[in-house]
């Protein structure tokens, strides 16, 4: 049953990248959206690493607090870009509301996707095979 739970986390975001890397390609990107979704991939890599771990994930659009209970059961993830994982979390709600408007530049979306990539990696590095 874990495993099929930490699987449909790991489906969802790789939904969320596939989605951020098609529309990174277009001319005039649309740049909160983007962000969003490497923001959105990030949380849900992350949970399925908590799935993984057996700790159970809360629902927050925090990544560094999901990121620390990560980091409580493995210290390996502290080769990851703490800083930038967390700056994603800006982009859960700030993009996608008209009351605060911020358009990110293409260099951001381009270092969300990045940011999210090396998440992908590292998260499926660590989980079964089977699971990516």
């Amino acid at each position: 049953m874990k495993e099929e739970i930490v699987s449909r986390w790991i489906k969802k975001a790789h939904e969320d990248l596939r989605s951020a890397e098609y529309l990174i390609e277009m001319p005039e990107p649309p740049t909160g959206v983007i962000c969003f979704h490497c923001q959105q991939a990030v949380k849900k890599y992350l949970k399925a690493y908590l799935t993984y771990l057996d700790v159970r994930a809360p629902k927050t659009h925090d990544l560094a607090a999901l990121f620390e209970l990560c980091l409580e059961k493995d210290q390996d993830l502290k080769f990851l870009n703490l800083e930038g994982i967390s700056a994603l979390s800006f982009y859960a709600v700030s993009v996608r509301y008209p009351d605060e408007l911020y358009i990110p530049l293409e260099e951001e979306a381009k270092e969300a996707y990045n940011i999210a990539k090396e998440v992908k990696e590292f998260i499926l590095q660590k989980i079964s095979p089977r699971n990516t």
